[in-house]
């Protein structure tokens, strides 16, 4: 039996390309999406097309009931979960003096409830020598204006990371994050100006974006079996961009 994953916000950006890097190192995957079922069953159809395993689950993060369903969806069809990746996230900017509670709310509820539940499910499920691992982000370590709740949220992703490693203590399970920088996706271009692109692609000395499969084989080291003394850890796959 293929050893299964789940990886959520997988319909598109980052998500996706680790799902199909997981099932090229064999994995079984489940494709969690929010609410693009047409995204999810392309990754689906791709991922099959080469001869892999893969179903579309549709969950919200942050809703405890879905995600319970999520990981018993998982269970029922491959019998096992052995690594678990939280990739979901939102990313909408607001000043802290505008005082825009809703959006912050909204980016919490996402980012850092939605972690914590999935974090919460993984550690009841995954099995014994698995690997957990959330997302947080290397722009917490430039506190960018209009960054503020989107910072707070992964901050609290960290910290989360750091307690479960301790609660998971004896089970052979591994917990880390991975805190992209700046990444050619979707999300992180939507509103910016091309001469806003051109600025952070010069930020890492690398001097250049970073692009999905540079964080997709992070997570595939942390999945794999080269990734396994690395526990409770956040690395920092920015291109020396922090």
């Amino acid at each position: 039996m293929a050893r299964a994953a789940i990886v959520t916000g997988s319909s598109r950006g980052i998500g996706r390309v680790i799902a199909i890097r997981l099932v090229h190192d064999g994995f079984a995957v489940v494709v969690n999406y929010a609410g693009n079922t047409a995204k999810a069953e392309e990754v689906v159809n791709e991922i099959q097309s080469v001869g892999g395993q893969a179903i579309a689950v549709q969950a919200d993060v942050a809703n405890a009931a879905d995600i319970e369903r999520l990981f018993k969806a998982t269970l029922a069809t491959f019998g096992r979960i052995d690594v678990v990746v939280n990739c979901a996230g939102i990313m909408p900017l607001g000043r802290i003096a505008d005082g825009d509670v809703e959006l912050f709310d909204k980016v919490i509820a996402t980012n850092l409830r939605g972690t914590f539940v999935v974090l919460s499910q993984a550690a009841q499920h995954v099995s014994p020598g698995g690997r957990i691992i959330a997302f947080s982000s290397s722009v917490i370590a430039r506190g960018f204006p209009t960054y503020g709740p989107y910072i707070a949220s992964k901050a609290g992703v960290e910290g989360l990371v750091h307690v479960l490693t301790n609660e998971l203590r004896g089970r052979n399970i591994t917990v880390n994050a991975v805190a992209p920088g700046p990444v050619a996706t979707e999300l992180f271009l939507n509103d910016k100006t091309p001469a806003q692109i051109e600025q952070f692609s010069k930020l890492p000395p690398l001097e250049r974006l970073g692009q999905p499969e540079d964080i997709a084989n992070v997570v595939a080291f942390l999945a794999g079996p080269d990734g396994g003394w690395v526990n409770g850890q956040v690395l920092r796959a920015n291109g020396g961009f922090a």
